[in-house]
Formats: structure tokens, sequence, C-alpha cells
């Protein structure tokens, strides 16, 4: 037992991070190259990688992007990659939010906090129009309707609410954002709430959607429809913001490209 007993050679760690190294000759040594050996669990067994505390302190400064990697290279890696706490931090860090409010449908949510996952929540008015939106708070119509799912600018008279793209990052700035699934929109968002809390009781938000009993039914006829396994009906589901008929498309474009490159 190399930490606590005999050291013998094969749990010696030097001889994995440095297997032909003599350390007795001077000349033998490349500064070169052992400046950028690349430690991990892969390829050596330095117990600080499996330290907790220790690992924590390292993701902490991981982007999203990152820390989703990381979770995949070991168990105990994962265990702390995957702590919420941790999460939500690296999802807020580069935004410099106060808070973000509420528990995704999917943990995938997580995997991207790129600016397009945020909006504002605009209470629509009477005199309200997609072009004047669009004005007010210096945006592109098309972005809009791409953002509320709308085929039309008359879609907007049948709702109470639209989500407006966020195109200054200084407005997230010590906000708090509501992780909401918009029904009219179809995907999940982090809305910011620039006068007041969200209404509960209003009907742009489904409790009914964002339930577990709701999205397992969901994966279940993608499954179906797809005739494929859970996993790769929630991987559809998830890269489609929750939309089922979304995911059916980019399923079906991806069949399209693997005939077309002739992959099996």
């Amino acid at each position: 037992m190399g930490c606590c007993g005999d050291k013998g050679e094969e749990d010696d760690p030097l001889p994995i991070l440095m297997p032909h190294l003599d350390l007795n000759n001077n000349d033998n040594i490349d500064t070169d190259a052992t400046s950028t050996t690349t430690i991990c669990p892969m390829n050596s067994r330095v117990s600080v990688l499996t330290c907790r505390d220790i690992l924590r302190l390292i993701f902490l400064n991981l982007p999203v992007s990152d820390l989703a990697r990381a979770s995949c290279v070991s168990r105990a890696w994962k265990a702390v990659a995957s702590d919420s706490e941790l999460v939500r931090a690296a999802f807020t860090a580069p935004w410099k939010l106060k808070a973000v409010v509420g528990k995704p449908v999917s943990a995938s949510f997580w995997r991207d906090n790129g600016i397009s996952k945020f909006a504002l929540s605009h209470n629509i008015l009477r005199t309200d129009t997609v072009a004047s939106l669009a004005v007010k708070y210096s945006v592109q119509v098309m972005d809009i309707r791409r953002l509320n799912n709308m085929m039309s600018d008359h879609g907007i008279y049948s709702r109470e609410r639209l989500l407006i793209p966020i195109n200054n990052p200084a407005a997230l700035i010590n906000g708090t954002c509501h992780i909401e699934f918009d029904t009219y929109a179809k995907r999940e968002v982090a809305v910011l709430y620039l006068e007041g809390e969200p209404d509960r009781q209003l009907n742009y938000l489904s409790s009914k959607v964002c339930s577990g009993q709701g999205k397992r039914r969901i994966i279940e006829s993608l499954r179906r429809s797809m005739q494929v396994d859970d996993g790769t009906a929630q991987y559809y589901l998830s890269i489609s913001n929750g939309d089922p008929r979304a995911a059916l498309t980019e399923f079906s474009e991806d069949l399209r490209w693997e005939r077309k490159a002739g992959v099996s």
C-alpha cells in the first residue's frame, strides 16, 4: 500500500507521471515535455484528484461547458460536478446574476448559459405590437417571433405576455431570473422580471408540462414515434427546448443526414 505500507514501485505515482524520466540524470530532463504533462484520473493515481474539497475548489472556476465535461471523467468527478449549488454558481457567474429561482425540467438546461437562454418578461398591453416592442427593447422583430414561437404578429393578441430577447448583458447584473416553461414559446427560459414577480396563475406558465409525469409521457410518445430508447428520446427533447415537434424534426434531419452520408 503506497500511502501507509511498503512503497512498491507499482504504487508509486512518479513512474506513472514520468515513466521515462531518470531523476539522477539532469541531461534527461526535458522541461518542455514535463511542463505540458497533464494529470488526470485517466493517466495517474494522484489522490488529490479524487478529494471532493479540492475538486470543488477547481470546479468553481470552470464554465458550465467544462463542468459538464468534467462530470464525464469519473464517478468521483461526476459526484462533485453535478452538485446543484456548483452548477447554479457556474450558470450565473458570467452574467453576475444575483440568483436563479426554480428547477428546470431537464438537467441539460444548465449546460448552456448563453445569452439566448435568458429573456425579459413583458406583459402585453392593448396598444402593443411586435414592431413597437422591438423598438422599445432594441431587438429585432424576427428575434421576438422566434423566441415566442410566433408565425405572425397577430399571435400577440392571444397571449398575456411576450418573452423579449436580451441583447444587453448588463441587464442581468444583480438580477434574479426565474426558470419557466412558457407554454406559448414551448421552451424553458431563465426569465427576468423588470417589474415585480411572476404571477403563477397566468396561462403562460404550465405546471402540467413542467411536472415529471408530463415529461415522462412526452418522452414515451417520442420513443414510440422515433422507435428509439428513452435516452435518445430525452436527448432530442432537450436540444429542442422541450418542444416535441421540434424534437421529431431534429431526429428526422439526423436520419436524413446519416442516409445521405452512408452511415449505418
